[in-house]
């Protein structure tokens, strides 16, 4: 009996310490209702991409999270993750041409993710069904709106349309692979981390160097992240390498590479000719001040590429690649494998390889962002 009482004891001490988070979904006849219920005021930013909805919550203390199962006709999944002070919770809708209105409650223990497919359902706000009191809730979260709030992280598929990049010997083209890779590097960031990821491409379509980093300057990009697959005359050349901006190749083999990835069907490669302007761009950016950071972001990447996905590893270099030249942020380009050599071209084609890929490119930025906001 004693030791009931302390048990009951000990778990109700245990219940104040730790605040919960309980998720569920309910759907209704013209709406589906996403609650996310707190045992104390939470400090609460939103922001949509695509398909999801992001949902940040500021935690310096560990919450318990209570997620039960649930069928929903207009939501598909929620995960989450937690970072260094805050939480992410990632809303994944059936489809992309649903609405959503988050509200909070005015104590801020609540919030709701009204998802519907009708725009007249928002009208009314207190919808059939509901036993939350629509005049305890604000239409939007004090703390954040669904389209701002978030930096953003800009991810850049290489090659595309007809600028196929390299190709196997068993046919795979790089333009493919990296589509692939990008997007589920973009699945994972947006899953663990509160910013938003831009694709410079979506789609098998060509984009030309400078307007990729039109892109990224365009979403005032925090971090740019190029994904390429490595392509060489040896056959044996195999492993990862990972470069940031430099008018110098590290190497004659590195120069190369640079070559043939900025002679595209619709620029020309980096000549004597132009090396005053590319000069003129970096000064315009204060690329002195990035390359520094783009340095340590290349060897965050590099050391988790060659842990997660155990290619050989070339280690971090500099050459003067396009399409980092114009990008006002922190800059990268990713070599993931060489597609030239059959046994990672195999290798690049299946899920696991690629998902080690995506994940190791995440932990490496993951650290960067932590080590580079902390500064």
């Amino acid at each position: 009996m004693i030791f009931l009482v302390l048990t009951v004891i000990q778990g109700l001490l245990l219940s104040q310490e730790s605040p919960s988070i309980q998720l569920s979904v309910r759907d209704y006849s013209d709406y589906s209702r996403v609650f996310l219920e707190s045992s104390k005021p939470l400090s609460i930013s939103t922001e949509r991409s695509g398909l999801y909805i992001l949902v940040r919550v500021r935690a310096g203390d560990p919450f318990q999270i209570n997620k039960g199962d649930f069928q929903s006709s207009r939501v598909d999944s929620i995960e989450w993750g937690r970072g260094s002070d805050y939480y992410i919770f990632t809303i994944k809708m059936a489809h992309k041409d649903l609405l959503c209105r988050p509200s909070i409650s005015r104590d801020s223990s609540t919030v709701l993710i009204d998802i519907t497919s009708s725009p007249e359902t928002f009208k009314e706000d207190n919808h059939n069904g509901s036993h939350y009191d629509a005049n305890s809730f604000s239409k939007e979260p004090a703390n954040g709106s669904m389209q701002e709030g978030l930096k953003t992280i800009v991810i850049d598929p290489g090659h595309g349309g007809l600028e196929t990049g390299a190709e196997g010997r068993y046919g795979t083209k790089e333009k493919t692979i990296t589509l692939e890779i990008a997007l589920k590097l973009k699945a994972i960031i947006e899953r663990n981390l509160p910013y938003r990821v831009q694709l410079t491409r979506e789609e098998d379509v060509d984009v030309s160097l400078e307007k990729r980093a039109a892109i990224a300057n365009n979403y005032k990009a925090f971090v740019f992240i190029s994904i390429h697959a490595n392509g060489s005359y040896r056959k044996t050349a195999q492993g990862s390498e990972t470069f940031f901006l430099s008018l110098n190749a590290t190497d004659e083999e590195t120069r190369r590479l640079a070559y043939m990835e900025n002679n595209s069907t619709d620029l020309e490669s980096i000549q004597s000719d132009n090396v005053d302007d590319i000069k003129l761009i970096l000064w315009d950016m204060a690329q002195s001040s990035y390359i520094r950071q783009s340095s340590r972001l290349a060897e965050k990447i590099q050391t988790k590429l060659n842990t997660l996905s155990g290619t050989l590893n070339r280690g971090v270099k500099q050459a003067p690649f396009k399409v980092l030249t114009g990008v006002a942020c922190p800059a990268v380009l990713v070599e993931t494998a060489f597609i030239s050599n059959p046994r990672e071209e195999k290798n690049l084609i299946t899920d696991e390889f690629q998902n080690s890929i995506a994940q190791a490119v995440y932990l490496g930025l993951a650290e960067f962002l932590d080590e580079y906001i902390n500064q």
